[in-house]
């Protein structure tokens, strides 16, 4: 089945810093075909610095969506017969050999409507880590269009993702097995299982982009965002940062404080969080999520699914788990629903309220024995496509993950956090807990604990919370605003449910960062919407 935008929106941004555990796959991994540029940078691959300051870029039509390279809807056609256009840029892979290797980054571009006001411009990160921005702005550009009114609307795949020397792991049969396996361990035997599964994965992203592996982490990123403003020809950054993307404009911010144009976060990580801490903070999200959808089914006459309260509601969907774990249903084609693609697929659908109506639905047909449409929205948020193909966002996730956190957690160590993780949600909480382990063994050390986002004298940062936020909770951005720093964050509340709050499309949200972005106009610090 066709996915639809509100869920493929919520799927690009989904793996937001979570760390999915790792099941069982086996060894020669290969997780797609190589980029394929359809415009050019000027620069070669042994271009010096100066070289790469100067380059310039070759814009020409952007080419169909391809599952390998990134995915993505069809591009959204744009009002007055403007195109999207792609081009790619030069970056070093290791800025402390700023003359050495270079990598391609690939962009993406829709110019403003307005050229004598326009500002710049506007560069969009979606998050993941892993989420192809080139995939990504393209397929819901429109929802972003008032903005072109004055920017050109611009985003790229960060390095390790998509089209940017994407990170290869595992092949698409064998990520298949991976998502099918028991991603929470019950036994020892199940234990060691889990354990070789790890370190198989590992293995295969090692040999298959072992080179790059130490370079595609947070910091670099940012770094590539500063040279990128300067080959657009903006002296300023201009930034719209979603989920993961926060925590990018906040390392850029703190890096380049005097770079900082007009930037908006929204659906904000905690940068004061270390990986365990933000795991366990999204246990609690997505219990809250759960228990928001519960409720709702519980006092509608209307809800397919069982239950008089919404207790009875949440138990019959642990029932449903339980059941899976025991024995798996049919699914689509030859593939059956288990208890761990039953449980991503909930998880899927938790991101946004418009598809509640979806997980109702996915949860009464997998009570009467059809799994098909729980496992189709497990594999929207896994990254595969109808024909099969997976894209490398969960790949790219784990290696920014693991080349960021310092973080890599024992056997022993992750059994004694399961307690903390189960009582934060009792549905979610084991699977977000085994995923400490997803960085066990990994062959690059991480940067940061947490990463350092203080910005002093940067411009003002609107940063944006919604009350109702499974994979970002609210308190991250109050903490974002003060880790920034005084006079740079700038708080503003979306009392709603789902993951981001412009996407929301209400209209205080929209207003203010309209205003913010097109006209300067700063919003009042602790403005309340929704």
């Amino acid at each position: 089945m066709r996915t639809s935008p509100a869920l493929r929106a919520a799927a690009l941004a989904a793996t937001a810093t979570v760390l999915l555990p790792l099941a069982a796959c086996s060894d020669d991994g290969d997780g797609g075909g190589s980029s394929t540029p359809t415009g050019a940078s000027t620069a070669s691959p042994t271009a010096t610095a100066e070289d790469l300051s100067s380059q310039k870029l070759e814009w020409s039509p952007c080419p169909p969506p391809n599952t390998a390279q990134g995915g993505g809807e069809s591009p959204s056609p744009l009002p007055g017969g403007a195109v999207w256009e792609c081009s790619f840029m030069d970056v070093p892979l290791d800025y402390a050999e700023p003359d050495g290797r270079t990598i391609e980054l690939a962009l993406v571009r829709a110019r403003a409507k307005d050229q004598q006001r326009r500002i710049g411009s506007l560069v969009f990160n979606f998050g993941g880590p892993g989420a192809s921005g080139v995939a990504t702005l393209p397929a819901f550009g429109t929802e972003y269009d008032r903005l072109r009114t004055r920017y050109d609307l611009v985003s790229f795949d960060p390095r390790g993702v998509g089209r940017s020397e994407g990170v290869q792991c595992a092949d698409d049969a064998q990520l298949d097995a991976f998502y099918q396996e028991d991603s929470t361990p019950d036994d020892a035997a199940e234990e060691k299982q889990f354990v070789q599964g790890q370190k198989d994965f590992i293995a295969d992203c090692e040999e298959n982009s072992g080179p790059e592996l130490p370079f595609v982490g947070t910091t670099n990123a940012a770094r590539d965002m500063d040279l990128m403003r300067t080959v657009l020809g903006d002296d300023q950054l201009h930034y719209f940062g979603i989920s993961y993307g926060t925590e990018l404009g906040g390392v850029y911010a703190h890096l380049f404080p005097d770079k900082v144009g007009r930037a908006v976060f929204d659906a904000v990580v905690d940068p004061t969080k270390n990986a365990e801490q933000s795991s366990l903070g999204q246990a609690e999200g997505f219990q809250l999520a759960l228990d928001n959808f519960t409720k709702d089914c519980a006092e509608r006459d209307d809800c397919a699914l069982p239950g008089a309260t919404p207790q009875e509601v949440e138990q019959g969907i642990a029932d449903l788990l339980g059941e899976l774990e025991e024995e798996p249903i049919d699914g689509l084609g030859d593939r059956t629903l288990t208890q761990t693609l039953a449980t991503t697929g909930i998880a899927s659908a938790l991101y946004s309220q418009e598809t509640w109506p979806l997980l109702e639905q996915g949860l009464d047909e997998a009570g009467g024995g059809n799994g098909g449409l729980l496992l189709a929205l497990a594999d929207s948020l896994n990254g595969r496509s109808e024909d099969g193909q997976y894209d490398n966002s969960n790949a790219a996730n784990i290696a920014i993950n693991c080349a960021d956190s310092k973080q890599r957690f024992t056997l022993e160590q992750t059994k004694a956090a399961l307690p903390a993780f189960r009582k934060a949600s009792p549905l979610f909480g084991e699977y977000l807990g085994w995923g400490l382990m997803s960085c066990t063994g990994w062959p690059v050390a991480g940067a940061w604990e947490t990463p350092d986002v203080s910005a002093p004298g940067a411009a003002p940062i609107l940063v944006i919370g919604n009350t109702g936020d499974p994979a970002t909770p609210y308190a991250g951005a109050k903490a974002m605003v003060q880790q920034l720093g005084k006079g740079v964050g700038v708080e503003l509340t979306y009392k709603g449910e789902g993951h981001g709050a412009y996407n929301s499309k209400d209209a205080c949200v929209q207003r203010a960062v309209d205003g913010y972005l097109l006209n300067g106009r700063v919003p009042k610090s602790g403005t309340v919407c929704g």
